[in-house]
């Protein structure tokens, strides 16, 4: 046997090896991909990805080769992504609308392979996960010019769902109507209380009426049941494409940095020791005299930053009100242990919803 031959047979059983490995690895990769099913979380991970090739590249010794390494590691990663969109295609996810509202744009940019289901408001989308109808939830928790959503608070509070990621999402807000209309046609104006006031600057300009509805998307689509060129609604050019309208104007909102954060609520919390940076929680404190203060003073004193302090009523007792807290630092670490351990003799109630790595920024609509 010539050495040609013999060393085309060794390549031949290192291939094998490498057939077992890489099927040994991509069963692995289904164990990820329905650990992030049941937690609700997207497949890509960008940090993720980069901290293994970092560390993987590591092992090559050859610096000659340490470039083609770090190429079949990306390439590995690419099939591995791509084994779990297959996986995941059967993913329901739960948001509050109908198809085109910013819910629904929101939720196929986290997960673009899941399917995006609509329920009729906050609660009913949120119930559909804790029932098992869905796997996860995509609900807004803030906007950057309107506020709070308070009755997603609420069932943050009263629920029994985790957060285990917080994305944000800027907002365009568009003037659309019927493709043979112009802005002077416009007398009426329909969209979302929030939509309407993150354009009333523009609203008042061009003396529009104005009606409220549940969300844009069902303004977009009313404009096009009732085709009246005097109609228009607020909305992203996306929900205009999906209704068969065209942009009037384009970026009537007040604000250039009008921004919606969106939390994904699943069944199971995701808790991670070694990357998680941000903590989400809530929580009631005792009846006594400096009790909320020295609550604060426990998140402070084991080290933690304290950026988010809200109240809502808490709906059992008058005058009585419960806390959502967002913060930064681990909380899966002997640190966080002391903070929750202070707690305790502070607060009456408790719950850690949310521990994750960062809160990540989704492309913008249009």
């Amino acid at each position: 046997m010539s050495s040609l031959d013999e060393t085309r047979k060794k390549i031949n059983e290192i291939d094998q090896q490498m057939a077992d490995l890489f099927a040994a690895r991509m069963k692995a990769v289904e164990q990820v991909a329905a650990y992030k099913k049941e937690m609700g979380m997207p497949i890509l991970d960008t940090a993720r990805e980069e901290e293994v090739i970092r560390k993987n590249a590591q092992y090559m010794q050859n610096e000659a080769l340490k470039s083609y390494y770090v190429n079949f590691l990306k390439y590995n990663m690419t099939l591995s992504r791509s084994y779990q969109h297959r996986l995941l295609e059967g993913m329901r996810i739960a948001y509050s609308g109908v198809p085109g509202a910013f819910a629904d744009i929101a939720t196929r940019k986290i997960f673009p392979d899941g399917t995006a289901v609509p329920y009729k408001d906050f609660k009913t989308a949120y119930e559909a996960v804790v029932n098992g109808e869905c796997d996860c939830a995509v609900l807004p928790i803030e906007n950057s010019y309107q506020g709070d959503v308070s009755q997603v608070m609420d069932l943050t509070f009263f629920g029994s769902l985790f957060i285990n990621g917080i994305y944000d999402m800027e907002i365009v807000q568009n003037l659309v109507g019927l493709s043979g209309a112009t802005v002077r046609d416009v007398r009426e104006v329909i969209s979302h209380p929030q939509g309407l006031g993150q354009c009333a600057e523009y609203i008042r300009e061009h003396d529009l009426e104005t009606h409220e509805v549940s969300n844009t998307a069902v303004a977009a689509k009313q404009v096009a049941r009732e085709g009246r060129k005097e109609l228009a609604a607020i909305a992203s050019a996306e929900t205009a494409e999906l209704y068969g309208l065209k942009v009037l104007d384009k970026s009537i909102n007040a604000s250039s940095i009008n921004t919606t954060r969106f939390a994904v609520f699943s069944r199971f919390a995701n808790r991670n020791p070694r990357s998680d940076s941000y903590f989400v929680m809530t929580f009631t404190v005792k009846n006594e005299a400096g009790s909320l203060g020295r609550a604060i003073s426990a998140i402070g004193d084991a080290g933690f930053n304290l950026h988010a302090l809200k109240s809502r009523p808490s709906k059992d007792l008058i005058w009585e009100y419960y806390f959502f807290a967002e913060g930064e630092g681990n909380i899966n670490t002997p640190a966080g242990e002391q903070m929750l351990t202070a707690l305790k003799k502070h607060c009456s109630t408790f719950k850690v919803v949310g521990s994750f790595e960062k809160e990540k920024k989704l492309e913008k609509t249009i």
